[in-house]
Parts: structure tokens; C-alpha cells; sequence
């Protein structure tokens, strides 16, 4: 097996290249340095706080001693390789870690890191007929995996427009990559697009839905640990928590700044990035609640995306007691839901 770890990415190959060398981390015996897990690192801006974390030396300062970021392709693909290896740390969507825990997968929810789906819009090729959800009805619309946030969101899209996954033709194209390239090759009517991306391409598409304009706050990422780092390493985990939140202070008190560490990881163009950046930082949160979380929990967007959870048939009931699936204690005290 050959490949590498890297500190940032250029698209859905290097991720693929990333997720493949990774993949070491199942196999017994194989020794890697200290290292988390984060879905579309290097692909989607959502992952972009550990970029700045890494490049600012947050994490050493923090007290936890990670030296790079192991990228996955979201739908769950994160959670496995948590369970599978040594990794104290991942970020996936709440999609994912609620369809592993009710596998029975030994999980904890310790952090709220994205809480709006302001990073998420939707696009069709141009000409298309495609102009309100009651337009998707008979149409083809594509998600990226199985169990993951887009899927969710879609199904909260559809149901807004008065419809269900019956009334379309939902398709798991892979990732956001290859929906891209399903929707230019005529195999899927309407793409999910995440930053930089939809930035960098939307030229080509028509814009149809917003995600900050479809949808309230909602959680878009949770940060997860498995019962046995949690027993085991509580105090590496509440590190990377705070260096996480550090990276994020730092990126809306310098955003140029960031944008030049971001580009870098991403090998993107540090002005296209900054205007990236910029647009996330405005345009992404919804009312009060800012697109990139510092680890406190939105309830009102957690609960909102349990609904879209049950549509997706992976929890039961909408009304979740998120007492049995969250930790706590891991936030800094500031960041606790208040007694």
C-alpha cells in the first residue's frame, strides 16, 4: 500500500489518495504519528479551521501533540476509520454518527462544529427547466454518500417543497466531485456543491437553492470520539477542541491571514481564497448562528436536523433525547449548555 498523509489537499484525488493511505491505520501493527480525522479535508471548506490550526501550532499549544489531518469522504467513511484505528478525534456529519450509533457503534457527540448548511447550495446545468422545489418533482438529484449530510439536506429540500424521496429519483454519485461530473455528463439534474467549488466553478452551473436560504441554523458537522478514547484520552481530546476553537477566533479576526494558510493547504489561490473565506464568514451564518461553531451546541439546529435524520430513516424519532449521544464534558466551561 503506498500514498500519503498531507496537510492539505487539491480535490477529490488527493483526498481519494489521502483516505486510501489511511486506510493503514485498519491494518495491525502500522505505526502512524498522532493524527485526527476530518470528513473533506483538503475538499470542502467546512474542514478549513484544522488547516489554520495546523499551520498556527494551535494544536501544540492546546496541549495536543497532532501533526496532520486524514481526510475521508463523509456518509460515515470518518466514523469507520475512528472505530477502526487509534484516532482520538473526527469530524463528521451528524448523519453519519447517528446511523453508526444505531448500529451500535460506542460513540460520543463532543462538539458542534458547523451549524448552519450555509456552505451547501444546489446546482443544474445551464437551460435547465429547474427554477423552485416543486420543479424537482420526476427530476434526478444527486447526494454524495449514503447516510450523509447532503442526503439529509435533500430530504429536508424535498419536504419543504412538499414532496418525498418517492416523488424523485435520488442518486449517491460518491462524493461532490463525481456529482459534479453526473451532473455535466446528464446522469443527475441537480448537484450539491460545497466550497470552494461553487466558487470557483459557478460559472458553469445555475445556482437553484442556498443552503443559508432554504434552511435555519442546522447542524451541518459534530466532532465524535469513540467510549474508548474518551476513557482513555480526555485530555488529548478536550485539547483538540480548544485549538479548534482557536483556529476559528482566528479566522474571523484574520481573515487574510487565514485565507493564505487555507490556500495553501488546499493549493488554491490565496485571493480566490480569501473571497472564499470572506463569502463563508458573511454570507454562511444564518441570523445569529455563524456557520463555523466553536464547539457549542446549537440545539435548536441540532433538532432540526434530527427531523431531517428520521426522513432518512436513521433515527426513529425526531424528538431526541441528546442526553444519551452527547458528552459534554469535554467543552470548556463557556461552551456548556448552561444548567
Amino acid at each position: 500500500m503506498s500514498g500519503r498523509i498531507s496537510r492539505g489537499g487539491s480535490g477529490f484525488a488527493r483526498q481519494v489518495q489521502r483516505c486510501v493511505f489511511a486506510m493503514a491505520l485498519l491494518v495491525p501493527g502500522v505505526s502512524l504519528a498522532e493524527q485526527i480525522d476530518v470528513a473533506n479535508y483538503g475538499v470542502s471548506f467546512n474542514a478549513s479551521p484544522f488547516a489554520v490550526a495546523l499551520a498556527k501550532g494551535f494544536f501544540q499549544q492546546a496541549g495536543a501533540d497532532i501533526t496532520a489531518v486524514v481526510s475521508s469522504p463523509g456518509g460515515g467513511t470518518d466514523v469507520r476509520m475512528l472505530l477502526g484505528g487509534q484516532l482520538p478525534y473526527a469530524e463528521s456529519s451528524l448523519a453519519g454518527v447517528m446511523a453508526a450509533i444505531k448500529k451500535g457503534a460506542d460513540l460520543k457527540i463532543i462538539a458542534e462544529n458547523a451549524d448552519t448548511a450555509g456552505e451547501v447550495n444546489w446546482v443544474a446545468m445551464p437551460g435547465t427547466s429547474i427554477k423552485t422545489l416543486a420543479d424537482l418533482r420526476g427530476k434526478r438529484i444527486g447526494y454524495t454518500n449514503p447516510q450523509s449530510a447532503s442526503q439529509t439536506f435533500e430530504l429536508l429540500l424535498l419536504e419543504k417543497g412538499g414532496m418525498t424521496a418517492n416523488d424523485v429519483k435520488m442518486i449517491a454519485t460518491g462524493g461532490y466531485g463525481p456529482a459534479l461530473t453526473a451532473l455535466e455528463h446528464d446522469g443527475i439534474d441537480v448537484s450539491p456543491i460545497s466550497e470552494p467549488s461553487y466558487t470557483i466553478n459557478q460559472s458553469k452551473y445555475i445556482t437553484v437553492f442556498r443552503g443559508a436560504e432554504e434552511f435555519g441554523s442546522l447542524c451541518d458537522g459534530v466532532a465524535v470520539t469513540s467510549g474508548k478514547m474518551a476513557r482513555e484520552r480526555p485530555e488529548m481530546i478536550r485539547a483538540i477542541i480548544k485549538a479548534r476553537r482557536m483556529a476559528v477566533d482566528f479566522m474571523y479576526s484574520n481573515p487574510e491571514e487565514s485565507a493564505q494558510i487555507i490556500a495553501k493547504a488546499y493549493n488554491m489561490d490565496p485571493k480566490l481564497t480569501e473571497t472564499i473565506l470572506k463569502h463563508i464568514v458573511e454570507h454562511a451564518s444564518v441570523g445569529k448562528v455563524q456557520y463555523f461553531g466553536r464547539g457549542e451546541f446549537d440545539w435548536p439546529g441540532m433538532n432540526a436536523m434530527a427531523h431531517g435524520l428520521k426522513l432518512a430513516g436513521l433515527i426513529d424519532d425526531d424528538h431526541v433525547d441528546w442526553s444519551k449521544y452527547v458528552d459534554e464534558s469535554f467543552l470548556p466551561d463557556d461552551l456548556k449548555t448552561p444548567k
